[in-house]
């Protein structure tokens, strides 16, 4: 229809127009100011090249009034190239008035010390744009400091003229050097001149006359333990923004003291005391001081609000962002683990202060995530990390949390990517906590999720359509592994109905539909090599189906990969013996080549087999369908039994006998696999002398549902089987944590024993020399 806007720029006029306006004026603004300096440096190029004096007849005048009029008459640029030569008004015309309101000279003198002392030490940050990617559009700092030069002056040599550029053109003479500095004039403003005096004469003469020292002194202030409880004092009783901003100032100079950034800070520190003083003061008491003067207003769902359009907001907006780069440093180099997780917890109340600053955010979240994915740091460090990532996740919006959740799954994908007995309960913490942030906003799990399994399905299908000697090596290793795993757990947190009480069943969960890509795409890696090297992955695997499939009352396939396992060469035929150690099947993902066929080997796999198959029927014990479930798996488990146990003595065919040559003696896997089918048996006769009193049909879908939902299946037979089998499990994990804790206690000892070897060989080589020389 011919005059009416397409549904696309109906849907940009209402999502993206207004902010793309906004970036577009801030963007002319940026070019005006950058077309003005490079006029300007034209302009000075032109006239050093000719060696003209610039005309300032038009400018010189014993009337100020006249003066006035051919300003008027005059544009910015024209001053400019003209210079600085103004007409000097008389001293007896200027009005009292103006005299009385100029500002007391030797605080603005200090203000205006400190601002420039706070903008060279946050030059970095405190220009960043907070919703733009653009960079080096501002101008260098070297011409901001000129620019404020040649301004200083103009406002001593003729302040009518100043006011004039004032009201005519303040975008001239406003630029972001002078933020820091008014951060001082609030907190001026905040407190009476009677108090201000009244709080001078509490701190005493001496701590006020040191307070001006700090404010007038052009090189670096020692920072000492007075100096800090000072500004401790006034933090803690007047909720000063001054003292706020020493200490930022005075905390950015210790997070850099050992960096080679070519900065020079106001502050210096050379104690070791008077640094762990100050990082505690700052940690501890500049959010609630910025708290306290601009307080974040939290609503029921867990969202911030906060006054962002407030002048007091936008003056501490360059302190803020200079306190977040230096706490951002510091955890990049912190080592100490107290310390470490003192800074972590200083970040959460800052939160709400920096999500208008996309770049900040970013770098926080890298930072932070790297914390939580080192599996070598500390618990207590790891999990105050996840605190302030799940914080973040609460309180940011959609595209903050779209970027949180995928940088996450990177840090969980880069952290598992060493897998040994040492880092196995990290990399689990890892994938259970990070699996609790996909249920904050289900949509944008969803989406995150869709992506990144979809992912894994592309990895599995190369590996398929185009075979190579290492194609399996993209599936076939830990991260893979992990991968398929951690979203197992994801699918497994947020679609249980038992887990999420408000979900009457799984499918109503927005992640739902991730369930059988994943379980496709694990079963399709579960059979890409079906030898016996990668049964341990193949494990692996099998349990993180179970785990889906308990959790949403899914059924999967799993005994034929189980089956296949059983029927294999390794559990046919009679092992070798051997004296090699067990397997650890939980952290490893292939079997060494002296391990195969080999007794230690079969009797693992026979361990494995019966607890897999124990479990994955245990989750239907209470079914209705049970028995015929059951039905196919205990005739192929009963005819295994039949031939491994088949021998030479009577009573057993001629073609059984042949079988059974070189077949497998193992009793121990034997009796376990033949208990195994007792138990299912039992419990298939339990369910079939319950369902004989039922009175519906398979078609009543909410009766075949609530068949024994008031039974637990503890005490199934069946079920109380695996519960048993799981006691045992959990004692020979202990068993194995007790053994490696020795093992590692055994070597910390040697190491100390050795270097005590050490010292004692250098002390006898001293004495020895010193025998020679004497």
């Amino acid at each position: 229809m011919a005059g009416q806007a397409k549904k696309a720029t109906k849907k940009f006029e209402k999502n993206h127009l207004k902010d793309t306006l906004e970036k577009r004026k801030e963007f002319a603004k940026i070019k005006q100011r950058n077309q003005v300096k490079a006029k300007k440096k034209a302009r000075n190029a032109k006239d050093n090249a000719t060696s003209t004096e610039p005309d300032t007849e038009s400018l010189k005048g014993n009337n100020p009034a006249g003066g006035k009029e051919k300003f008027n008459d005059m544009s910015v640029d024209q001053f400019f190239q003209g210079g600085f030569e103004l007409p000097e008004p008389k001293k007896a015309k200027r009005s009292s008035k103006k005299t009385a309101q100029a500002p007391q000279t030797g605080k603005r003198k200090r203000d205006s010390d400190d601002a420039s002392s706070g903008n060279s030490d946050a030059s970095s940050d405190a220009n960043d744009q907070p919703f733009s990617d653009d960079e080096g559009d501002w101008a260098d700092q070297t011409g901001m400091e000129n620019h404020q030069g040649d301004l200083n002056a103009l406002a001593e040599q003729d302040p009518d003229f100043y006011k004039y550029l004032k009201e005519n053109d303040a975008e001239l003479l406003d630029f972001e050097g002078r933020d820091l500095a008014e951060v001082g004039q609030l907190s001026e403003d905040e407190t009476p001149r009677k108090k201000q005096k009244k709080n001078e004469k509490a701190l005493g003469e001496d701590a006020v006359t040191q307070d001006r020292e700090d404010e007038d002194v052009d090189g670096q202030i020692e920072v000492t333990m007075a100096l800090v409880a000072k500004w401790k004092t006034a933090m803690v009783e007047q909720q000063s923004l001054r003292a706020m901003r020493r200490v930022v100032m005075a905390f950015r100079a210790a997070a850099y003291i050992n960096a080679d950034d070519g900065k020079e800070h106001k502050y210096s520190i050379s104690n070791s005391d008077v640094y762990h003083q100050l990082l505690m003061l700052a940690l501890e008491h500049v959010p609630s001081v910025l708290r306290h003067h601009v307080p974040a207003k939290e609503s029921s769902t867990g969202k911030v609000r906060i006054a962002t359009d407030t002048k007091k907001y936008r003056t501490l907006t360059p302190l803020l962002k200079s306190h977040s780069a230096a706490v951002l440093h510091l955890l990049n180099n912190l080592s100490d683990a107290p310390t470490l997780k003192k800074t972590l917890d200083s970040l959460v109340p800052l939160l709400s202060y920096l999500l208008s600053f996309k770049k900040v955010l970013k770098s926080l979240i890298k930072s932070t995530v790297d914390i939580w994915s080192d599996t070598s740091a500390a618990d207590s460090t790891r999990v105050t990390a996840f605190l302030v990532i799940r914080h973040l996740a609460v309180i940011s919006d959609t595209s903050i949390r779209t970027a949180l959740l995928k940088m996450t799954y990177q840090g969980l994908v880069k952290g598992s990517r060493v897998t040994n007995p040492h880092t196995l309960a990290a990399i689990n913490l890892m994938k259970n906590s990070a699996a609790e942030l996909w249920g904050i906003d289900a949509e944008i799990g969803y989406t995150t999720g869709f992506v990144y399994i979809r992912q894994l399905a592309v990895h599995l299908r190369t590996s398929i359509t185009q075979p190579t000697k290492d194609s399996y090596k993209q599936i076939y290793n830990w991260q893979y592994v992990h991968s398929l795993d951690f979203w197992s757990r994801v699918i497994a947190t947020h679609c249980s109905p038992a887990a999420n009480h408000l979900l009457k069943v799984s499918s109503d969960s927005p992640l739902h539909p991730l369930l059988y890509p994943l379980v496709q795409i694990t079963l399709g890696a579960l059979r890409l090599i079906p030898t016996p090297t990668y049964y341990p992955l193949r494990f692996h695997l099998t349990r993180s189906l179970l785990r889906v499939s308990r959790a949403t009352s899914t059924y999967i396939p799993l005994a034929p990969s189980l089956l296949e396992v059983l029927q294999s060469a390794e559990m046919t035929k009679a092992p070798k013996p051997s004296t090699l150690k067990a397997l650890d099947f939980t952290t490893i993902l292939r079997v060494p080549k002296t391990h195969l066929r080999t007794r230690t080997y079969q009797d693992g796999l026979g361990e494995q087999l019966v607890e897999l198959m124990a479990e994955s029927f245990g989750i239907w014990a209470k079914h209705i369908a049970f028995p015929e479930l059951a039905l196919a798996p205990v005739v192929h488990l009963k005819r295994w039994v039949k031939m491994v146990s088949a021998s030479a003595g009577t009573n057993v065919s001629n073609g059984a006998k042949a079988k059974a040559k070189g077949s497998n003696k193992n009793s121990r896997v034997t009796s376990s696999v033949t208990l195994l089918v007792q138990k299912i048996e039992s419990n298939a006769r339990w369910i079939e002398e319950r369902r004989r009193h039922v009175d519906f049909g398979p078609s009543n879908r909410e009766g075949v549902e609530g068949f024994l939902r008031d039974v637990d299946v503890g005490d199934t037979p069946l079920g109380a089987f695996v519960e048993g089998l799981r006691r045992k499990g959990e004692e020979r994990e202990k068993m194995l944590e007790r053994a490696r804790e020795a093992e590692r206690k055994d070597k910390a000892r040697n190491k100390e024993d050795e270097a005590e070897l050490d010292v004692d060989g250098v002390d006898v080589e001293d004495k020895e020399d010193d025998d020679d020389d004497e």
